[in-house]
């Protein structure tokens, strides 16, 4: 099944829901969880959602990016399993205009993609 998964955060709530569905998988086929944050605070990010499971007992990997969001998990995705991402910014006629992260994604990512139900 899945052996290698990846999930995007900002450090936002609703991407913590994301976060939390991403290790109940990871927990349930004892997969490997990488979580990434791309931005000025993304250091900090990975580390308090890492540290936030850290009871969990599961294999936690943390990394950061510069760039555009949608662009880098698309990118990251090529090396895993399945991607897992929020829906936060898939509602609403701004979708259309700005586009959102998982809108993007969804259309790029090179491996199975979980969006998550979060807002």
């Amino acid at each position: 099944m899945y052996e290698r998964i990846l999930v995007g955060t900002d450090g936002s709530p609703t991407a913590a829901k994301a976060v939390d569905r991403a290790a109940e998988l990871a927990a349930a086929v004892k997969a490997r969880l990488t979580i990434v944050s791309v931005g000025q605070q993304a250091q900090q990010v990975v580390e308090a959602e890492k540290q936030r499971l850290a009871d969990t007992g599961l294999d936690i990997e943390t990394t950061t990016a510069a760039g555009d969001p949608a662009a880098v998990l698309a990118e990251m995705a090529a090396g895993y399993d399945l991607l897992v991402v929020g829906n936060k910014g898939m509602t609403g006629a701004g979708r259309f205009f700005l586009g959102s992260v998982p809108n993007k994604v969804s259309h790029h990512s090179p491996c199975s993609l979980l969006i998550v139900h979060t807002t």
